[in-house]
């Protein structure tokens, strides 16, 4: 269970993340290859935050979306600035252990949005677009 401090540690991080400037985050996600993640095999949501263990009721429904879809938010790469900490290997990552997506609006976006598109029966790549032209850019 994370501390209070680092829940605002993380929380102070998407917000600052959230708060860049398009260039600066276009910058960042060149430096780190603003590659997204293979999915991993096998990858399911067995470690994504049940709703009862969310501290932030408001992130309930970005949280359900992430379970619905595990293989797809595996597939991609965060665009709050979180991917670059140790253990975030995708979006997924970021609706496990401390669940920091509960105070991310990005996190959240990212994830209601691959939903969506996921919905209409989008592929991974489409997806993986979308989330790129409205997050990165």
């Amino acid at each position: 269970m994370p501390t209070r401090r680092q829940l605002l540690v993380g929380a102070a991080a998407c917000v600052a993340a959230s708060t860049l400037h398009p260039r600066l985050l276009r910058a960042m996600s060149q430096a780190t290859g603003g590659k997204h993640p293979k999915p991993r095999p096998g990858i399911d949501a067995s470690k994504v935050l049940a709703t009862k263990e969310l501290k932030v009721s408001e992130a309930a429904a970005a949280f359900d979306d992430a379970r619905a879809i595990p293989q797809i938010i595996d597939g991609i790469r965060c665009h709050c600035g979180c991917s670059e900490w140790e253990g975030k290997y995708s979006l997924l990552s970021c609706y496990e252990g401390d669940g920091m997506a509960q105070h991310c609006e990005i996190c959240q976006g990212q994830a209601r949005l691959a939903r969506r598109l996921y919905r209409m029966r989008r592929s991974l790549d489409d997806i993986r677009s979308a989330i790129d032209a409205k997050y990165a850019t």
